[in-house]
């Protein structure tokens, strides 16, 4: 079953109210870590699909983070925590596709998504995107749920995509899927693929734009 846009905001705009409360903890590690590698790239981050902004307070106070999410009631989640919490290095919060965003090309040193590129419709038009809005040198940061190639696991993943796309996201998403668009898409370079919790489904991929 395939994901549209507006599916997808409903869909998160329900998850909002119970969003940390069910994927805070869960999703804890991986955050941490692509905020780290976010601060060690420096600049200015883009993170796409901020949802409510659980990873903001993560990023080192001298990294200008501008935030951007398909649903608007996880923003306003994020925009409370920012408030809460005094996190002045969050310069905005905007309602945005990940596949179209509106913003300048070359406008930041890294673009951070976390559990996002598989929760939108067509992954490769907003890997595009990311990659348009970086400056050469920065990273792509991702977090992801790589599916299985293989095996039982697969099977398992193809049933549940009916129910998961309601739910807002893919089960099935091979790591192929990045390998294949990193090696089509112009300067582009995989330097890391590291699995994360639970039960390594899940990995921090980072990417190099060289030109």
């Amino acid at each position: 079953m395939a994901l549209d846009r507006d599916g997808v905001a409903r869909a998160y705009g329900r998850w909002a109210p119970v969003y940390d409360l069910v994927f805070g903890p869960v999703f804890a590690r991986g955050r941490s870590l692509a905020a780290a590698a976010a601060v060690r790239v420096g600049g200015r981050v883009l993170e796409v699909g901020v949802g409510t902004g659980l990873s903001l307070p993560a990023y080192a106070k001298c990294r200008s983070v501008f935030g951007i999410d398909i649903s608007a009631p996880m923003l306003e989640k994020a925009r409370d925590r920012v408030d809460r919490l005094g996190l002045r290095n969050v310069e905005r919060l905007a309602v945005m596709d990940a596949e179209r965003l509106d913003l300048p090309d070359a406008s930041f040193d890294v673009v951070v998504a976390q559990y996002v590129v598989t929760a939108v419709p067509n992954p490769e038009a907003a890997l595009h995107e990311f990659a348009r809005v970086l400056r050469p040198g920065g990273e792509i940061v991702i977090t992801t749920r790589i599916g299985a190639e293989r095996g039982l696991r697969r099977a398992i993943e193809h049933t549940l995509m009916p129910l998961t796309s309601r739910l807002g996201w893919r089960t099935e998403f091979s790591f192929a899927r990045y390998a294949n668009w990193a090696a089509t898409a112009p300067g582009i370079a995989i330097v890391e693929r590291r699995e994360l919790p639970p039960l390594g489904h899940f990995s921090l991929i980072r990417m190099r734009k060289t030109g």
